[in-house]
């Protein structure tokens, strides 16, 4: 019995033996010979994190080099606690370098966890500072913030960069892809001073834009005036070359400064849209230039042609009005936009008939898109015969700006067409651009097309700056021949329309004889006058006598110049 004892324990004794052997085996293969790296793998994930590495944002200039947006230098400052032996020394420097109580960290430095963050974004000084420590455990890493010297000078244009390194509206939001670079996500060790990744990422491309800073500043003050003089809720300034379509300036108000972005209240967030190229409304009488360049273009008029105009005109089961309720007899081509009479364009529509009346309004870009490079472009809304919303009075009612929905630019670019003798060019904001392998691209002006003839176009802009000089308008500058017509536009509520508030716009460019600027000024809800011309005509002349000594532009009458 014995020996029959013995040989169950020789063979259990054998058993425990082979499972210590193997366990033995396994815990070296694993240290000296872990083909999957699990616990290299282990200890790498306690002490590192993924890291996204934002190359150096690309810059943006104005035409002439005048830096509009630029990057800063910030820092992020963290610790690992598990490095730091010297608890209370650290905590003391520390709190001297960042003004952080000496308590508070103190907890931090004795959390449990491989790595805390302090700081995300300190000020340069304040890194540089606890650089300068020099401490066991603290991790001081660089970063870059958007920065725009100018502050809210050009702010929709431009648009901002937020905290996810994502630019939004404007140039950064348009061409966010060109300007961020290629971005790397690496893994990064917690243990400060330990390199790692970072490598793979290139540089954002730098802009040069259309834009004048001089002529910016001009319109943007011109815009703050005229929206106090006459006490407006906001408005908008557009300048643009109509031979290249090239933006000299666009200003709105509201506006915001884009280095504050993110001091905005939640319910106001709508200043960051460009209402330039955002905001769509009825634009009023300036569309009167549009259906008379049509009734030329298809002949049903010649600019010496008149016609009978009476105080009303029943189209579609609707009466049309003239503004001031009168008819006027006898009235030529030239006096129907100097007096802005909404009869008198009615006929030219319904003389010009649907089909052709329509397909120059297409021809000149109302209700579409101009494709320019600013994030968030609105279409506008142009309703044609055969859809259903369209009736019989939306001929008449169109052809002086009621009824359809534009956007400024829009307006700009196609009065732009009259003065670039019938071709209509893409409005645009970048001229070059240069990537970080010093590739240089040149944007060069685009033709969407050719909305009228050249004849049409010259006998028009005769006829609107003859029109400007007969009523004495306010938009006048001494010394320059300048073409334009002004807009109120009646503000569409539920029901019909807002009886108090109206819309006024002045769009004007010159010198006639060779046009070098297109001009939009466009007021919201002035109370001192419903009428565009006593509110954004005269801001029109005010733009435009400093606009010509910006642009070198030498006057038509130098006595006259001379004397204004």
């Amino acid at each position: 019995m014995q020996e029959s004892l013995n040989r169950r324990l020789s063979f259990i004794g054998a058993i425990l033996m082979i499972l210590a052997l193997l366990a033995i085996y396994r815990l070296v293969s694993l240290q000296f010979a872990d083909d999957t790296g699990y616990f290299a793998n282990v200890a790498w994930d306690e002490y590192s994190y993924k890291i996204t590495v934002h190359p150096p944002r690309g810059e943006i200039y104005d035409r002439s080099g005048v830096l509009l947006a630029t990057n800063s230098v910030k820092y992020e400052i963290g610790l690992s606690p598990v490095l730091i032996y010297d608890r209370q020394g650290t905590a003391e420097a520390l709190s001297g370098a960042m003004g952080i109580p000496k308590e508070e960290l103190l907890e931090d430095i004795s959390s449990e966890a491989p790595y805390v963050m302090l700081a995300s974004r300190a000020s340069a000084s304040m890194g540089q500072a606890v650089l300068a420590l020099g401490l066991d455990g603290v991790a001081v890493s660089p970063i870059t913030e958007r920065f725009y010297p100018h502050g809210s000078l050009a702010a929709h244009v431009l648009g901002f960069v937020a905290r996810d390194n994502v630019g939004y509206y404007g140039i950064e939001g348009f061409y966010n892809n060109v300007l961020s670079g290629d971005v790397s996500v690496s893994d990064q060790s917690r243990i400060p001073f330990e390199a790692t990744g970072g490598e793979g990422w290139r540089q954002g491309s730098t802009l040069h834009l259309t834009l004048d800073s001089e002529i910016q500043y001009l319109a943007e003050n011109t815009l703050a005036q005229a929206v106090h003089d006459t006490n407006a809720e906001g408005g908008t300034v557009i300048v643009l070359d109509p031979k290249t379509g090239e933006v000299l300036a666009m200003a709105n108000l509201p506006t915001y400064d884009p280095n504050l972005f993110y001091s905005q209240a939640a319910e106001i967030t709508k200043i960051f849209d460009n209402a330039a190229v955002s905001k769509q409304y009825e634009p009023g009488s300036v569309v009167k230039v549009l259906t008379m360049a049509i009734a030329l273009e298809n002949e049903v008029i010649r600019p010496d042609s008149t016609y009978e105009d009476t105080e009303v005109l029943e189209v579609g089961g609707i009466s049309i009005y003239n503004w001031d309720r009168q008819a006027h007899g006898v009235t030529s081509m030239t006096d129907l936009l100097g007096l802005s009479l909404n009869v008198g364009a009615a006929r030219l529509s319904i003389a010009t008939g649907p089909l052709n009346f329509y397909d120059g309004l297409d021809a000149f870009g109302l209700g579409k898109l101009t494709d320019i490079d600013l994030q968030a472009e609105a279409r506008g809304s142009v309703r044609r015969p055969g859809q259903a919303d369209w009736y019989e009075a939306d001929l008449a009612t169109n052809a002086f700006g009621q009824g359809m929905a534009v956007t400024p630019i829009q307006i700009v670019a196609a009065i732009s067409a009259v003065a670039n003798d019938g071709l209509i060019m893409k409005p645009h904001m970048v001229t070059r651009r240069e990537d970080a392998d010093n590739t240089v691209t040149t944007f060069s002006p685009t033709a969407l097309g050719r909305a009228i003839s050249e004849q049409t176009a010259q006998e028009l802009s005769a006829m609107l700056a003859e029109a400007l000089t007969r009523e004495a308008s306010k938009a006048l500058v001494p010394g320059y021949t300048v073409a334009g017509k002004t807009g109120t536009a009646e503000i569409p509520i539920p029901g019909g329309y807002d009886p108090e508030a109206t819309i006024t716009s002045f769009v004007g460019y010159g010198p006639v004889e060779d046009p070098q600027f297109v001009v939009l000024i466009k007021l919201d809800r002035p109370t001192t006058s419903r009428w565009g011309a006593d509110t954004a005509a005269p801001a029109f002349s005010t733009l435009v006598r400093r606009l010509v000594i910006l642009m070198e532009i030498p006057p038509n009458d130098v006595r006259v110049a001379l004397e204004g």
